[in-house]
C-alpha cells in the first residue's frame, strides 16, 4: 500500500518533540508499505524554519527505504501574534497543495491527514478531489473548540469558517481517527458523526526506548548533573504555550522553595522565555529549563526524575484530549502528577498510575507535589501499575498494526 501522510509537524531525523507519526510510520515501512509524507518546514514549538532549508519553497528527503518527505514552506511568524500564526498555518496551506501536486505524483491508495491545526484539511480536500483518492482525517485535538478555549481564536468569522470546513471534512473523509474515547463520544453524540466512520486508534507508549535505558549509567549520571540526589523531581516534558499554562508549576514551586523539591521542565514554545524571565524574577533555583531534545534524551530526563507533570490550562475542551508524554512517564515507571480533568484524570485514576490535580488550583497542587515528595512507596507502587496498564492498552506496535487493518478495511469496502 502507498499512504500519502499530511502532517504539518511531522517530526525531523533528529528533531525534539513528539513522534506518534514519526515512529507509526517507521513501523509501516519495516512492513514493506510506502509512505510519502507532505510536511512544513518548521518545529511545531519553536515555530521558525529550520535554517537548512535557506529560501527554498519545497525540499524532498528519503527518510528511509519506504518513506520519502517533502518538506513545503511555512512562514516564521508563527510566535509574533494571532495573524502571524494564521500566515503560518495558510502558508503551509498553500505549499502543501503546491508540494502535493509537484512532488508527490505517485499512485496512492489512500491520504491521512493529522490535525490540528484544522487547515491542514483543506490541502487534503484538495488533493483527495484533483488526485481521485479517498482520504482519513484524525482528529489529535477538538478544533476549532481547543482554540476558542485558549483564547487563540476570537474572530466571529474565523471561528464561522473554521466549524464549516470541520463538517466539510468530517461529510468528505471516509473515516476519522480520533486519539481519545471522549472526542469520539463528541463526534458522535454531538456533532453527528455515523458511529462507523469514526475510529479511535489512540496515542502510545513506546517500550523499545524505555526498556533500553532502565538500569543506563547515563540516566544515573544525568540525575548527578541536574543535582537531584536529595531532592524529589518533578518532570514537566511538552510544550511551553499558552494552553499548558506551566505558570500553575512556577506558583507551586514558590510555595515549595525550601522543601528539598526540583522541577525540570523540558521543552520549547511562545511561552518559555516569559516563563524563565518569572522564575527568575521570583527566585526559584529549584526550577530547572531545559531546551527541546530528542526523544531519546526525553527519556533519559524522565527516567532520572521521580515524578512526571502532565499540565494543561483549565478548558472545557481539554477534557477530551491525552497528553502525549503521559505514555512516556507510565512507560518509564514514573507516577504521574494529573492536571488535566477528563479522560487523562480517568486514564491515571484507572490504571491507579498517578493523582489528579485540579488545573490551575494552586492549593490542590502544591498539596499533591508534598504527598509525592513524601511517599517513596506510592511513587514506586503508582509507577509500576502505569507501566503495566499502558503495556496492556496502549502498545504502540499494536496499534499501527490495528491502524493498518482499519486502514486496509476502508479502502476495501469502497472498492
Amino acid at each position: 500500500m502507498h499512504i500519502l501522510l499530511i502532517h504539518q509537524y511531522y517530526q525531523e531525523k533528529d528533531d525534539a518533540g513528539g513522534m506518534r507519526w514519526n515512529a507509526m510510520t517507521k513501523l509501516w515501512a519495516e512492513k514493506g508499505h510506502q509512505i510519502t509524507v507532505i510536511a512544513g518546514m518548521g518545529h511545531y514549538a519553536k515555530g521558525v524554519r529550520h535554517e537548512r532549508y535557506g529560501n527554498k519553497y519545497t525540499h524532498t528527503e528519503q527518510y528511509d527505504t519506504n518513506i520519502r518527505v517533502i518538506r513545503t514552506h511555512v512562514s516564521n511568524a508563527y510566535n509574533t501574534s494571532f495573524r502571524g500564526r494564521m500566515r503560518a498555518y495558510f502558508s503551509f496551506v498553500w505549499s502543501g497543495i503546491f508540494g502535493g501536486l509537484t512532488k508527490a505524483r505517485d499512485k496512492y491508495d489512500v491520504i491521512i491527514v493529522s490535525s490540528p491545526p484544522l487547515s491542514v484539511g483543506i490541502i487534503a480536500l484538495v488533493l483527495s478531489f484533483l488526485k481521485r483518492i479517498p482520504f482519513i482525517l484524525e482528529v489529535r485535538d477538538l478544533w476549532p473548540e481547543s482554540a476558542i478555549d485558549t483564547g487563540v481564536l476570537t474572530n466571529t468569522t474565523l471561528i464561522k469558517a473554521s466549524y464549516a470546513l470541520e463538517k466539510r471534512l468530517y461529510k468528505k473523509a471516509i473515516a476519522i481517527n480520533v486519539v481519545t474515547p471522549a472526542m469520539r463520544d463528541v463526534l458522535i453524540r454531538q456533532k453527528n458523526i455515523h458511529p462507523n466512520k469514526v475510529l479511535y486508534i489512540p496515542n502510545a507508549a513506546d517500550f523499545d526506548l524505555s526498556e533500553n535505558l532502565a538500569g543506563d549509567a547515563s540516566v544515573a549520571a544525568l540525575r548527578k548533573q541536574l543535582g537531584l540526589e536529595g531532592y524529589t523531581s518533578f518532570c514537566y516534558v511538552g510544550a511551553h504555550g499558552v494552553a499548558n499554562h506551566l505558570e500553575q508549576i512556577l506558583d507551586t514551586a514558590e510555595r515549595v522553595r525550601d522543601e528539598h523539591i526540583k522541577f525540570i521542565l523540558i521543552g520549547d514554545g511562545m511561552q518559555k522565555q516569559a516563563l524563565m524571565e518569572n522564575a527568575q524574577h521570583r527566585g526559584l533555583t529549584h526550577v530547572v529549563f531545559i531546551d527541546s531534545v530528542v526523544k531519546q534524551e526525553a527519556l533519559k530526563y524522565i527516567m532520572a526524575c521521580d515524578v512526571g507533570m502532565s499540565v494543561l490550562k483549565k478548558a472545557d475542551t481539554f477534557k477530551t484530549v491525552y497528553s502525549n508524554k503521559t505514555f512516556d512517564y507510565m512507560a518509564c515507571k514514573k507516577p504521574i502528577l494529573m492536571a488535566i480533568d477528563g479522560v487523562s484524570r480517568q486514564l491515571v485514576e484507572d490504571a491507579d498510575a498517578g493523582i489528579f490535580v485540579e488545573p490551575e488550583n494552586i492549593d490542590h497542587f502544591t498539596q499533591v507535589v508534598r504527598q509525592f515528595a513524601s511517599d517513596s512507596a506510592l511513587r514506586t507502587r503508582q509507577g509500576e501499575n502505569g507501566y503495566q496498564y499502558v503495556k496492556l492498552h496502549f502498545d504502540r506496535k499494536v496499534l499501527a498494526d490495528q491502524y493498518l487493518m482499519e486502514i486496509t478495511s476502508r479502502i476495501k469496502s469502497r472498492n
